[in-house]
């Protein structure tokens, strides 16, 4: 019922920045949290960013000063500002939402494509 769609990913040296992008489409009755998770090949999926609907950000300890997530509640996007990039930074970047639709009488999770981000001189 809800789509979310990534965009931004690409090649960028050590120290560069990027900024990735989650469009959600579909009618959304109520957004609890979106979030940014990353996952490497024969790796288990680790959260990087989530955003509570009002409440404070979390990130893991690892991007903690350098990445930055963020919501535009009127366009359904959230984003996530990426800068000092390491090659250990290097994943698939994949957006999350926990939410609910018109349809559904309790909230779930959706996941976006993912989009890579490499890092790399």
């Amino acid at each position: 019922q809800v789509q979310l769609v990534e965009s931004g990913g690409g090649l960028v040296q050590p120290g560069g920045s990027l900024r990735l992008s989650c469009a959600a489409s579909g009618i959304i009755y109520r957004i609890y949290a979106m979030g940014w998770y990353r996952q490497v090949p024969g790796k288990a999926r680790e959260l990087v960013a989530v955003l509570p609907s009002g409440g404070t950000a979390n990130y893991a300890d690892s991007v903690k000063g350098r990445f930055t997530i963020s919501r535009d509640n009127a366009k359904n996007m959230v984003y996530l500002q990426m800068s000092s990039l390491q090659p250990e930074d290097t994943a698939v970047y994949y957006c999350n939402g926990v939410l609910r639709t018109i349809v559904e009488s309790t909230p779930r999770e959706y996941w976006g494509q993912g989009t890579q981000v490499t890092v790399s001189s």
